[in-house]
């Protein structure tokens, strides 16, 4: 029966039997291997090096966005505590506000609205959208509140004191809650980011040991089918391999270093150091807070008590002149209460917006400025850290893929003899 009379009858799949048979001979391993090692080693660079890629890329995003988004959400937070304070410290001036008082709180005011602009531009979750979004809004509530308080503080209305102690509620209780929630989140994703940038590549340093082990593999076979101790590509190949693997692990190493030592100085140090703002800058509206109120203390006494031992908790690491000044600041506050429980007002007022060096302004101004430029340095050394760390990868993937090629064409060129052989 010929074939074209029975179209269901298949050819013999020569081919297909030829490269079968063509596998279990000397030749046809030692091609396979060869193949095999080759794939390997490509394999094995093109995993490490997209794993290095990744990481240079969220570095890269932790200098341009997570950073500045944590840095903005700080600064936010900062000038929100700043207004509330200084807004305080202005209605206490009395109805005449001084110029300078006026101009703090509206640069107070105005910074924070441009850490709003700033938080905004830098949010990429809906939830921080939201947050933003609504601090805005509440924001503007607060300030028709102080406006409204400074209005009636102008016709000595006594109400006045009810419209600031309800703004600075609203401040406490809604506007900086909310802000702390965005200043956590972003330094949340900044600490999961940089320990992202110097994670240990365990996939492709698998990868790199099992082509080593291949390599082993293929030496052993080499030795059974041909009785040659050793092949001196293969060793070559294998040492290519040791240095991809020493060029992963060294580069890798650095970086962790670095982002190690930028979590030591740059992040930890950095919540710290926010922390301490907000705290000085709360303890000084419940300061002020205490002569607007007119009655008992007690309760805002202990805040601001609280406030300031957390304060000091949070400066044990510096910087000293905050901490020194923090504790003068506290003598001025124990001279303004012993004034005001003893019926001196006109003293109390003094201790607590006075134009006199140890006066609480004074060192509270000492305090906020030196936890502001501490900020800015601890900031610098955190972008440092993490710049040296990129640095530390840049080079990584050059070398991974020049010592994987190169140990490649070694297995090729220690190869081809014995395929020759056999040709």
């Amino acid at each position: 029966m010929s074939i074209a009379s029975n179209p269901t009858r298949r050819l013999p799949d020569i081919g297909g039997a030829t490269m079968r048979r063509f596998a279990r001979t000397t030749p046809g391993l030692v091609v396979a291997v060869t193949l095999l090692l080759v794939a390997s080693c490509t394999v094995a660079a093109v995993v490490c090096v997209a794993g290095i890629h990744h990481r240079i890329t969220v570095h890269d995003n932790v200098l341009r966005n997570s950073e500045p988004f944590a840095f903005a959400a700080q600064n936010l937070y900062g000038a929100l505590s700043e207004t509330d304070a200084t807004a305080a410290s202005a209605f206490l001036s009395g109805g005449i506000q001084t110029p300078a008082m006026r101009d703090r709180y509206d640069q107070s005011l105005a910074a924070a609205a441009s850490a709003l602009a700033d938080v905004a531009a830098g949010a990429t979750d809906i939830d921080v959208r939201t947050a933003v979004a609504e601090i805005t809004a509440r924001l503007a509530t607060y300030t028709g509140l102080v406006e409204s308080a400074r209005v009636n503080n102008m016709r000595n209305y006594p109400v006045g004191s009810a419209y600031m102690r309800e703004a600075s509620s609203l401040m406490q209780t809604e506007l900086l809650p909310g802000a702390k929630r965005i200043l956590d989140g972003g330094l949340a994703t900044l600490t999961v980011e940089q320990a992202s940038v110097g994670a240990f590549p365990a996939a492709g340093l698998v990868l790199l040991a099992a082509a080593i082990a291949e390599i082993a593999v293929a030496s052993w076979i080499l030795l059974r089918r041909t009785n040659r101790q050793f092949n001196i590509g293969l060793v070559v190949a294998a040492g290519f391999v040791a240095l991809a693997i020493a060029s992963l692990v060294v580069s890798t190493r650095l970086a962790a270093d670095d982002i190690d030592g930028g979590r030591a100085v740059g992040v930890e140090r950095f919540e710290h150091l926010a922390a301490a703002r907000i705290l000085a800058q709360q303890a000084r509206t419940e300061e002020t807070l205490e002569l607007i109120a007119r009655g008992d203390i007690t309760a805002l006494e202990k805040k601001y008590t609280d406030h300031i031992h957390e304060l000091l908790t949070e400066l044990e690491a510096g910087p000293q002149p905050a901490a020194d000044a923090v504790r003068q600041w506290t003598a001025s506050h124990d001279k303004q209460v012993r004034a005001y429980l003893g019926g001196d007002f006109a003293t109390a007022m003094a201790q607590a917006i006075g134009t006199d060096p140890d006066a609480s302004p004074a060192q509270f101004r000492i305090v906020e400025t030196g936890l502001r430029a501490e900020v800015e340095r601890t900031r610098t050394a955190m972008r440092a850290t993490v710049s040296s760390a990129g640095a530390a990868l840049a080079w990584a993937p050059a070398a991974v893929v020049l010592s994987a090629g190169l140990a490649a064409t070694a297995v090729i060129a220690g190869m081809w003899p014995r395929i020759k052989e056999f040709l």
